[in-house]
């Protein structure tokens, strides 16, 4: 059984990410590649507490369709959040690093990927009954 601790944790640094991007996209901010960065942050910080909580296979990566799959084995109804996991998993890479492909990051885009983080921080919660 997972130490709850530890699941408080990861949702504790989940929950900070979330609300960190979600400041600066109140304020005005126009950094929207990294404000969308950190809803992915927070929306994978929260599929890996749902994953440390169920004892699962911990793997050190960031590509939210895998750890959703994951979690998916264990919770069947969590896929219902792939198409909230698609709308994030691109802003890991293009946010961080220069890309050869077009990127657009825009404030409608950040307005989205912080439904999407949103909807997987509730679904997640709910769950795990926190």
């Amino acid at each position: 059984m997972a130490d709850p601790e530890v699941v408080r944790q990861w949702l504790i640094r989940a929950d900070d990410d979330l609300a960190f991007a979600s400041v600066n996209l109140r304020e005005g901010s126009s950094f929207y590649a990294q404000i969308c960065f950190h809803f992915h942050q927070a929306a994978e910080k929260y599929l890996k507490a749902f994953i440390v909580a169920h004892d699962l296979e911990f793997e050190k990566l960031h590509n939210l369709m895998h750890l959703l799959r994951l979690c998916a084995k264990k919770e069947p109804s969590l896929t219902r959040l792939l198409d909230h996991c698609e709308t994030l998993n691109t802003a890991y890479i293009d946010t961080r690093y220069p890309v050869q492909w077009p990127t657009n990051y825009t404030k409608e885009k950040a307005v989205q990927a912080e439904s999407s983080a949103k909807a997987i921080a509730n679904v997640i919660k709910t769950v795990l009954n926190v």
